[in-house]
């Protein structure tokens, strides 16, 4: 765990007026692929048929002009990417998941954690169900099936199992009929509503939308059910209001791309305003100011503007490869650190240089960009994280869900600077962090930064709780 890890994206589109929903999602997905890249799938709605495709890999790996082809026509969709907060990572965990029960088919798409899978989980097992994946969004697919049973509509079961499953989690569903979307009543992911040809979407992110030429409408709200049908688009806001909006703040500083607003805040402004911030919080001499590609980028140019210091770009990446994190093993880590990125000689050789990250986690990625830029010349390496340190686990979604490789759980900020081989080192505090999305209509959860969070969390803790609960023998 060198460096923060991801959420996934979620997608749904209804639009009566189209038939050709799976390269739409394919183009949509391929504009989430930032939130998870080791699955992804897509389900069709084709007159109330669904066929779905999914598997390990990103978008375009798993995605075949032969694959989108054979998925068919239809004017319904749901779509996925994954990166595996809770459960393995292989094809039979990835999504969307697809449920054939007495009263139809239902397709589901997650973004987020629960906090009381396992003890549903347990619960499901012991009344005979059985499960085929270790990933939460099928304890989420059991509870809504049960419900439906009952209910009279899918959208009624879902309001129902909302008081059942707990923690975070941003849905897209779809039955026969209907597309639905759902946010926790904390609101702790995103999910957007967009218009197309008459029909509607559902996305993780605007920019999803911006990619097949829809127009944002709105955010869903927390707590909300959006059920688009044949008659348009209805709300159910039966859970709304009932907790303080609790939105993870790491969507304005890692996990959203740039060009996306989140509930109202452009996610590049709020990138600047945080670099602004550590000039303010953490002044010093240097020559330039760079940014590590991707998310490190806008804080840096906030940072410039704000200090008057130089920005310039240090680094060059490589964008044929993947995501750091995503590779087993430390020394496969290294290596992938050393190919993406490779600095700018020119720009850094004799000069005093402010490189800007978005997290500390290990501190082993940190140190090694910290020697890139000595090997390149640089004379003092300052180094200004737009986030204030990891001290806590996260139980809604991100991947850091133990205290045991957290660097600043056991180091000093000045132990920390000479661990990696800066020569300062600068986090941004918690109270501008609440500052950073200027106009967004939810607080933040901070319980990664504080250990105070918004709801209660699980109290079995340890690093991969979840999966390690699944593996105990019960015998």
């Amino acid at each position: 765990m060198s460096t923060l890890h991801e959420e996934c994206g979620v997608f749904g589109l209804r639009a009566e007026g189209i038939r050709n929903a799976a390269p739409l999602t394919y183009n949509a997905l391929y504009a989430l692929q930032h939130r998870g890249q080791e699955s992804a799938g897509i389900a069709i709605n084709d007159d109330g048929v669904i066929k779905s495709h999914k598997d390990v890999g990103l978008v375009s790996e798993v995605f075949t002009p032969q694959v989108l082809e054979a998925l068919g026509e239809g004017s319904m969709a749901v779509g996925h990417v994954r990166y595996a907060t809770t459960g393995n990572k292989s094809r039979t965990n990835a999504q969307p998941l697809v449920i054939n029960h007495v009263k139809g088919s239902m397709c589901l798409a997650h973004n987020g954690n629960l906090t009381n899978a396992a003890e549903l989980r347990e619960k499901l097992e012991l009344s005979g169900a059985i499960f085929h994946t270790t990933s939460d969004t099928e304890v989420i697919a059991y509870i809504i099936t049960g419900q439906r049973l009952k209910a009279p509509s899918i959208e009624e079961a879902v309001s129902a199992a909302m008081d059942v499953i707990q923690g975070a989690y941003s849905l897209v569903l779809m039955s026969a009929r209907k597309l639905i979307g759902v946010r926790d009543p904390n609101g702790f992911r995103p999910l957007c509503i967009g218009t197309l040809d008459g029909g509607y979407v559902f996305a993780s992110e605007s920019c999803a939308l911006d990619a097949i030429g829809a127009h944002f409408l709105r955010d869903v709200e927390p707590g909300e059910i959006v059920v688009a049908d044949e008659s348009g688009l209805r709300s159910i806001r039966t859970h709304c209001g009932q907790r303080k909006s609790s939105l993870c703040v790491f969507e304005f500083i890692y996990f959203a791309r740039p060009d996306s607003v989140i509930d109202g805040a452009g996610v590049h402004e709020a990138r600047l305003r945080a670099g602004a911030f550590l000039a303010l919080e953490h002044p010093v001499q240097a020559d330039i100011v760079i940014g590590v590609p991707d998310s490190g980028i806008d804080a840096a140019v906030g940072f410039a503007r704000q200090s008057g210091i130089p920005y310039g770009v240090g680094f060059t990446k490589n964008k044929y490869i993947a995501r750091t994190f995503i590779s087993p093993g430390q020394q496969a880590r290294t290596d992938k650190v050393r190919i993406k990125l490779n600095p700018i000689s020119s720009e850094v050789n004799g000069k005093r240089v402010v490189i800007i990250d978005d997290s500390i986690v290990r501190g082993t990625t940190s140190a090694r960009i910290v020697k890139l830029l000595r090997d390149a010349g640089a004379s003092e390496i300052h180094m200004r994280i737009s986030a204030p340190p990891f001290l806590h686990p996260c139980y809604f979604g991100t991947d850091i869900d133990s205290r045991d490789n957290l660097i600043a759980c056991d180091h000093s900020v000045e132990e920390i600077a000479a661990i990696i081989g800066a020569d300062s080192l600068g986090y941004l505090s918690v109270d501008s962090v609440h500052k950073l999305a200027n106009g967004c209509h939810c607080t933040f959860c901070d319980g990664c930064f504080t250990g105070s969070y918004p709801i209660p969390v699980p109290e079995v803790r340890e690093k991969f709780r979840f999966e390690r609960k699944l593996s105990q023998s019960k015998e």
